[in-house]
């Protein structure tokens, strides 16, 4: 039959999305493997809805599950477009640079997902062979990672750089999934009756596992792996001994999780004792700054008492950072550390997308562990399939790495993908857990639901190719970073925006051309041709339209400003009348969104210097102070002010301040000397500043 054919074509398509999403990437190109995994979402997603469409055309029928937790998916995907729209750039949170996690797109994506899997897959054979090619998929995932600890720069492959670098993601993401693979094997090891063959690869898989864990060596990974596997030992001794097996069947104590759980409390409490051997004896170093959780909710509290209902909009919460940011951050080394996202993943949605993103959120939650819960004390009352409690397990596990830790595209979209198929089991197990609707034996019924699937078709169809349109933008964007001339870098660059308009490639446009008037200015002002001079205004030009097209893009970014600032600066110093008022407007707009950044005040300072106003540069550098008293730019700029006005004891203090900071500073010591000899040289243009503050805040 041909509706079986087309149905075959859309679950092997959804298939390789779930399996490949942990190991897919496109090697040796441009592309990052985020985005690498973004496309085989949007294709694979596009083919399976395409053919499942098409298989209803030929059968005449349409069944999706009865579910208030789909129901409840859908108000999370309605919140994220409502808060969009009323966004105050609305690209920014409807697609974002390539479908950005935390858009609109996104979550639209990980909804399809999990619609898609609730309907293509609740037959539980179906289920089963996904399962089994994640773990397939996982083993993979897992040699290749464990080879890539001896043989780094063999297998970079072209986008991958040192040992800690993934094809999953993060080095700590990396950390919880394994802790993902031993908490399902060890589910299916205590649960399923399974041939002694698969226990032996399902056991190598948790040792292999275990040791990724404890090289990445991530406390919040023996966090949740030990809550999970203590769980799964209740559950199991519960199960066994509490009348969840059937009368003389042969009980085992659950002694797998018992070592997991033992192993994982050993690892949290000996510290960097234990933890610390296997990274430091394989040279493996992971420095990661994420803002803490107390961080978050104290961005997100503020962000709230200013936009209570629909947020900021989604995926903004660099604006909210760089608004209400702790000033405590400021004593730190990430002081102008611009985050995208939170502490975790759902703590930064909740962030953006106002108190009815909160509720959405709650909503969905709430209905997946009743749900769940539900289903696991059903199984031991009735002895129901444990797959459909397997994929619960899987889901929930990913949901709370992805509420404390912000764990990327991959396991944020396995969490739906496994909830969807949880969804579809569940529905698919109760008698009236189907929604059937047949329209070919009703002609007006027909003519409706035809013409609704042929819309659905084709806009999957636009969508889909609209992604890759994008995506090869990203490829020139690649190249114009690693350009070795400005002309490969401007046509790369020109290319990129012309197949995807967002404010980073506009941004940096006008930094390709700003390098171009450096170039040029280089050669001298007395060797300068007329065509030198003519491409000269033409760079100028340019490197503005370029800023003021970002700032035009998302005037609620102070990065655009920023960027602006940097043109009218520069070009000021090639003595274009007006610049410098221009640019000073331009970075106090960028530090009316980002108040607390006192690198945004001493640019000002610098600029007023530059620009012979001396009492505003001293003013604005000294508010840089105030908000970081150990910035030592902004001392030796004020030093060299006050030697410029001929305040000579007052230079030789600030540049004493600065030196303290800094006593082995090299230029600082011979810049005092300077001062104090009357001599003259440049002021050390950067110095580092002091702290001691821990990296995560």
């Amino acid at each position: 039959m041909l509706s079986n054919i087309l149905d075959r074509i859309s679950f092997w398509s959804l298939f390789l999305v779930i399996v490949l999403l942990p190991v897919f990437f496109l090697p040796f190109t441009q592309i990052p493997i985020e985005t690498s995994k973004g496309l085989l979402l949007v294709v694979g997603l596009v083919v399976s809805i395409i053919f499942w469409i098409a298989a209803r055309f030929s059968d005449g029928k349409i069944s999706l599950p009865k579910s208030w937790l789909l129901l409840s998916g859908f108000g999370i995907l309605l919140v994220f477009l409502l808060s969009a729209f009323f966004s105050s750039a609305l690209e920014v949170s409807l697609f974002g640079i390539m479908l950005d996690v935390g858009t609109f797109y996104f979550m639209l994506g990980a909804f399809l997902l999990m619609l898609v899997s609730s309907i293509v897959l609740k037959d539980i054979k179906n289920a089963k062979t996904v399962f089994w090619g994640v773990i397939l998929s996982s083993f993979v995932l897992f040699i290749f990672q464990a080879l890539r600890l001896f043989l780094p720069d063999l297998l970079s492959l072209g986008v991958l750089g040192g040992k800690t670098d993934t094809i999953l993601g993060s080095w700590n993401t990396f950390g919880l999934f394994a802790g993902f693979s031993t908490i399902i094997s060890l589910f299916i090891m205590e649960f399923f009756s399974i041939p002694k063959i698969t226990k032996w690869l399902l056991g190598i898989l948790i040792i292999l596992s275990i040791i990724l864990s404890a090289a990445v060596n991530f406390p919040l990974v023996w966090e949740i792996l030990g809550i999970f596997a203590l769980i799964i030992f209740v559950y199991k001794v519960s199960f066994s001994f509490g009348g969840g097996q059937e009368e003389g069947a042969k009980r085992h104590f659950p002694i797998f999780s018992f070592a997991v759980v033992f192993m994982s409390l050993l690892f949290l409490i000996s510290g960097q004792f234990i933890g610390g051997i296997l990274p430091n004896s394989l040279g493996l170093s992971n420095i990661e700054v994420r803002p803490s959780l107390a961080a978050t909710m104290s961005v997100t509290q503020e962000a709230l008492m200013k936009n209570p209902v629909l947020g900021i909009g989604p995926n903004n919460f660099g604006k909210i950072w760089a608004m209400y940011k702790p000033q405590v951050i400021n004593t730190t080394q990430f002081w102008d550390t611009s985050f995208n996202s939170g502490s975790g993943l759902l703590p930064t949605f909740a962030s953006t997308t106002g108190s009815l993103g909160i509720l959405a959120w709650l909503a969905f939650f709430v209905l997946f562990i009743i749900t769940g819960v539900k289903s696991l004390f059903s199984s031991i009352k009735n002895n129901i399939s444990w797959e459909v409690v397997t994929f619960f397990v899987a889901s929930l596990y990913l949901f709370v790495s992805s509420f404390f830790y912000s764990t990327g595209n991959v396991m944020f979209l396995l969490a739906f993908a496994f909830t969807g198929i949880f969804i579809g089991l569940s529905s698919s197990s109760r008698s009236n857990g189907q929604a059937t609707i047949s329209f070919l034996d009703d002609p007006r019924k027909s003519f409706f639901s035809i013409l609704i699937l042929v819309v659905l078709m084709i806009v999957t169809a636009a969508a889909g190719f609209k992604y890759i349109e994008r995506l090869a933008s990203v490829s020139y964007f690649g190249n114009t970073l690693s350009a070795t001339t400005i002309p490969i870098a401007e046509n790369s660059i020109g290319k990129a925006i012309t197949l995807s308009q967002n404010d980073l490639y506009f941004r940096t446009y006008a930094q390709v051309y700003l390098t171009k008037i450096n170039s040029i200015v280089a050669k001298g002002a007395s060797s300068l041709s007329d065509a030198d001079k003519a491409d000269l205004q033409a760079s100028f030009d340019q490197a503005v339209n370029g800023a003021q097209s970002a700032v035009a893009y998302d005037k609620t970014n102070y990065l655009n400003y920023n960027s602006l600032g940097v043109v009218y600066n520069t070009v000021g110093l090639l003595g274009v009348k007006d610049a410098y008022t221009k640019a000073v407007e331009a970075y106090k707009t960028a530090s009316t969104l980002n108040p607390l950044n006192p690198g945004i005040k001493l640019a000002i300072a610098r600029v007023y210097f530059a620009d012979g106003k001396t009492k505003e540069a001293i003013d604005s550098a000294k508010e840089a102070l105030t908000l970081k008293p150990d910035y030592i730019e902004a001392l030796i700029t004020i030093s060299q002010i006050e030697k410029s006005d001929g305040n000579t004891s007052s230079a030789i203090s600030y540049a004493e301040q600065a030196l303290s900071l800094a006593p082995d500073n090299k230029d600082l010591i011979d810049y005092v000397n300077s001062l104090k000899n009357g001599t003259s040289i440049t002021p050390p243009s950067t110095a580092p500043t002091t702290n001691n503050t821990k990296a995560k805040q």
